[in-house]
This record gives structure tokens, C-alpha cells and sequence, in this order.
């Protein structure tokens, strides 16, 4: 049986710690080819779906250091190491990356299809948003540099980028030389639905606490414009937002997806300020009916429709990443409430489906090795 028949499949994720909307769409890998290979940096077991579970992830030598789970993240100088080991014999590694995945060692022979979220943030785009500074900064800087030549070189093995948005297309292009095409995440439209009902009194922000998703600037806003605010998630920043956050702030902790699809049904309006490489939660929320204020850069400009468009608005973006730029995007909302329509941006968030996600990602893999099955015959 010929390769296109029967592909073996080599999956590659960066670690598996949890499910995010990384993890996701290696769930839906994971469904779509159930007798691949899988392979990872480590991973905490139980932490992700049954479907990733049931493939058995290969780990890396991080996997054995004790308590791991805990501070990978700390990890990236031996990410090089850990993941070029090599694969077995495989036609096609799929890779899902926005760290080191997309380096992998792949054997001759096989196309390597990454996937890309984006190329690391830490160390290109987004590097001065970490704060590294002093001497701890100047040593950081330093191994980012290499880090950075390596992953830039390690570029070559990828046969294949996909980019979840044209920000990272862009991105890939920047930072690789490379082209690719885009294909636009999943979003679980089927399970983001809306109710209907009335609207609560006060805005959302569901997201990690990273220092490039700027939920300070939510905070602050909130603050200013005197409005109630509330925060799902959990992170490395969760001291100083609580430290920035007033009365009119409501932190959660991270929730389930239950209690977060209820709270786009029930919030105002999600709040966006971050630079984000896609953005799956605002389609979510969009997807629920709760229109969205977003930075206007970013993956936000790809999946909120502004005001000013000739279709029906999803949000109102803000230019301006500052506390005075956001509260002014609150008061423009509050002033546009009637142009916001749930049945049109339902329809919006429809246009990213899960189906249409296989059809485009899927559909693409099969065309490549369709392509490649004339080119063995004839050797």
C-alpha cells in the first residue's frame, strides 16, 4: 500500500500540559490520524483530552526531571537538545508549534507540514515585552540570541509552513524567510452558542496572565471609566494585577468552559488589549453574541469586524495601547450598542468552524502527498 493510502504519520507538539487552543488542534490531529506517532517535550498525563491520551506521547529527557511540570517554561536553553532527537521512519511529520516543535529532527525522505502559532515569541517579536534588564537581562539576551540563530537555521527542515493567521504569515516571512499559506484555527461553534437573554452590567477578559496580553491596560480602563471588570485566568502576573485592580475588579481564577461560555453569554463586552498571533477567544465570545473591544493589531484584525466596515460589526477596535485608548473604545461601545447585531455576529464566528478547519488543513496534507505518490512511482 503507497504512502497516500496509508501515510505514517509523525505528530509534534511542543509540551502537553494542558488544553489550550494549541492543544485543540492536536486533538484534532489526533482524530484524524489515530495510529500516529506522537511526540512531545513532556507531559503531565491526564492533562489533555482523551484523544491526544490515547496516542501515548514520547517525551523528551526534560520528562525525567523532577517536577518538571512546574517550571518548563524556565527550560528553553535545553529545548534544542530535547527535541532534536531523532524520528522513526515516518512520510510526514505534522508538527504544532509556537516554541521549538517546528525544529524537530525529521527523517530523510518525509515532508514536514508545521503548523506554525507563531515562531517564538520570547525570542523574536515580542522579546522586550519580558522585561529581561541588568545583568540577569544581558545573560538572558544572550542565550536568546543563539536560540534565536538556531531556530531561524532549524527553519529549513520544514518542508511545508501553514500560519493560523496573516499576522503570523507575516511573522514566518519576518523571521524565516519563509512562505505560507494560512488556515485560521477551529473554533467550536457548536458548543459557543448564544441565549439571548438580557446582558449583564460588566466587561470580560479571558485569558492567561502573560505580560504581552496587557490585562493592565483592562484594569486600568476599567478603573478610569468606572466600570465592572471581570478576570478569568491565572498566571505569572497575577500578583501585580491584583495589586493594579480596584473594587470594580472581579478576579475567578481560571474556570471550565462551562462557566466561561456562560460568561460570554452574560458579559457586556470581551475585553482584547493584547497583541495576539490569532485570538480563538474572541470568536467565542463573538460566536455567543458578545461583541468584542480589541487592540486593533494583531490576529484581532483578522476576526473582529469594526464599526467603520462595510459588514455587520462584531467590536470596536482601539489604536491607541493605553488605558485612555481602551476606556475611549469602552465609551464609543456603550454610545454603538444598537449596531450590534447577536445574529450577524454569529454568523461571523461561523465562518471558523471546526469543519472548515479540517476541510482546509486536511484537505491540504492530502493534496501534498497526492502530489508526492506520481513522483515515487516514477523512481
Amino acid at each position: 500500500m503507497d504512502a497516500h493510502s496509508n501515510p505514517r504519520i509523525a505528530l509534534v507538539h511542543d509540551w502537553l500540559t494542558g488544553m489550550r487552543g494549541g492543544e485543540k488542534v492536536l486533538e484534532l490531529f489526533c482524530q484524524q490520524w489515530p495510529d500516529a506517532s506522537l511526540f512531545t517535550l513532556l507531559h503531565a498525563r491526564g492533562s489533555v483530552s482523551d484523544a491526544i491520551e490515547r496516542l501515548h506521547p514520547t517525551t523528551s529527557f526534560l520528562q525525567k526531571l523532577p517536577g518538571v511540570h512546574k517550571y518548563y517554561r524556565y527550560l528553553l536553553p535545553l529545548m534544542p537538545a530535547a527535541i532534536r532527537r531523532p524520528l522513526p521512519a515516518c512520510d510526514v511529520v505534522v508538527s504544532s508549534s509556537h516554541c521549538v516543535a517546528k525544529s524537530v529532527a525529521v527523517p530523510e525522505g518525509a515532508l514536514h507540514v508545521c503548523y506554525c502559532f507563531t515562531p517564538m515569541r520570547y525570542a523574536w517579536h515580542m522579546r522586550g515585552s519580558y522585561g529581561f534588564r541588568g545583568v540577569k537581562g544581558w545573560a538572558i539576551n544572550q542565550v536568546l540570541d543563539r536560540i534565536r540563530a538556531w531556530d531561524r537555521r532549524t527553519a529549513a527542515g520544514v518542508t511545508h509552513f501553514v500560519a493560523i493567521s496573516k499576522e503570523v504569515q507575516r511573522r514566518i516571512r519576518d523571521c524565516y524567510g519563509r512562505d505560507s499559506v494560512v488556515v485560521y484555527p477551529p473554533v467550536d461553534t457548536d458548543y459557543f452558542t448564544p441565549t439571548w437573554e438580557a446582558r449583564d452590567d460588566y466587561y470580560l477578559v479571558v485569558s492567561a496572565f502573560a505580560p504581552y496580553k496587557r490585562i493592565d491596560l483592562a484594569i486600568e480602563a476599567c478603573k478610569r471609566a468606572g466600570r465592572r471588570l471581570v478576570i478569568i485566568g491565572t498566571g505569572q502576573q497575577e500578583r501585580l494585577l491584583r495589586t493594579l485592580a480596584g473594587p470594580e475588579t472581579q478576579f475567578l481564577g481560571w474556570q471550565s468552559t462551562e462557566q466561561i461560555r456562560n460568561h460570554y453569554r452574560r458579559c457586556r463586552a470581551l475585553l482584547f488589549p493584547g497583541v495576539e498571533d490569532f485570538g480563538i477567544v474572541p470568536l467565542e465570545a463573538t460566536a455567543c453574541g458578545a461583541p468584542v473591544i480589541a487592540f486593533a493589531q494583531g490576529g484581532a484584525v483578522e476576526t473582529v469586524v469594526p464599526l467603520d466596515a462595510r459588514a455587520p460589526a462584531t467590536g470596536v477596535w482601539f489604536k491607541e495601547q493605553t488605558p485612555a485608548g481602551l476606556a475611549s473604545a469602552i465609551e464609543i461601545f456603550e454610545s454603538s450598542a444598537d449596531a450590534f447585531d447577536g445574529e450577524a455576529m454569529r454568523r461571523h464566528a461561523e465562518r471558523f468552524t471546526t469543519r472548515r478547519f479540517e476541510e482546509e488543513f486536511f484537505g491540504f496534507v492530502d493534496d501534498l502527498l497526492a502530489q508526492r505518490r506520481p513522483m515515487r512511482k516514477a523512481a
